[in-house]
């Protein structure tokens, strides 16, 4: 790998009259996001101009979101979306839960030092000011990076635990949200699988279909998405993917983001998975469904 090299090839693709996106696409779909850092720096150091500006003035559209987000670190990347979703036209809940749910303390707390960096404002504070009731509670405690990340389960909690939700739900006439929420976000992984499957025998019923009958709005996406989670994460993330794409047009954020933030995690792992949930594979299903340069850096993000 030289940054040098890769920082000449954009500029070529970029110079003079037309902009070869084919060889754009081709650079940076192959190196990692920290050799894609050192090809920001190298290019505003050999050539003179900032990267990100050329890049912007060269593409357009979900292309151009695509590349962008490639060329932004991790944790600001995660930054930018929920500044987005909290100060965009609207709330966009769906962003700012799957951001929370998914990442982990050590993430957040990046992000919560970023965020407040580049704000000047807390990522609490604009979630506080953005969200209300019961699901800005369950985000402000997802937002705090303060779950448990060990893995010791005791069993006598966790038969308290799940004895504790089924009655702060089917047992009861109305629902004690601050139960789902205090267990959901804080005990360990470990912890709440052995808690699920207790649940499972004392209300006879998943808790995903407990919190789907129990609760509603934004407050049922956020505890399922943490539900599903701690169950499996690329599996999550492929639904996401799947929801994105199905039925009458594209949910072209969300697509674009997990794409992005996905592909040097766990995208192989999510490709399984979104096989073996709906039959057909992602490359298919993003080939059918995007067009353009858009859609040839997805599958390179895809791969496969």
């Amino acid at each position: 790998f030289s940054a040098e090299q890769e920082a000449q090839a954009l500029r070529k693709a970029m110079k003079g009259f037309g902009t070869d996106e084919d060889a754009i696409i081709e650079t940076l779909t192959k190196l990692n996001v920290s050799q894609r850092q050192q090809v920001l720096i190298t290019y505003k150091s050999t050539i003179g101009r900032d990267l990100i500006d050329d890049l912007k003035s060269e593409l357009s559209g979900n292309f151009e979101r695509v590349i962008v987000g490639l060329m932004t670190p991790t944790t600001m990347y995660d930054v930018h979306e929920l500044r987005r979703a909290l100060k965009g036209a609207g709330t966009d809940e769906g962003c700012l839960i799957e951001i929370l749910a998914s990442r982990t303390n050590m993430e957040i707390r990046h992000i919560n030092e970023n965020y407040k960096l580049q704000y000047g404002s807390t990522l609490e504070d604009d979630i506080v000011s953005d969200t209300s009731s019961m699901f800005r509670r369950v985000l402000v405690s997802l937002a705090m990076g303060n779950r448990d990340e060990g893995t010791f389960v005791d069993e006598a909690l966790a038969q308290q635990d799940a004895q504790c939700l089924y009655e702060a739900g089917e047992k009861k006439w109305g629902t004690d949200e601050v139960q789902f929420m205090t267990i959901l976000c804080t005990r360990n992984r470990c912890h709440l699988l052995r808690v699920f499957d207790v649940y499972r025998v004392i209300a006879n019923k998943d808790i995903t279909e407990s919190i789907k009958s129990e609760m509603s709005g934004d407050l049922e996406d956020a505890l399922l998405a943490v539900v599903k989670c701690l169950r499996n994460k690329p599996a999550y993330f492929a639904e996401r993917l799947y929801k994105s794409m199905k039925g009458l047009g594209t949910d072209d954020s969300t697509l674009i983001r997990v794409m992005v933030s996905r592909s040097e995690i766990d995208m192989l792992y999510i490709r399984r998975e979104f096989q073996a949930m709906y039959g057909k594979s992602l490359h298919s299903f993003i080939k059918g469904d995007c067009s353009g340069d858009y859609r040839k850096v997805l599958l390179r993000l895809c791969g496969g």
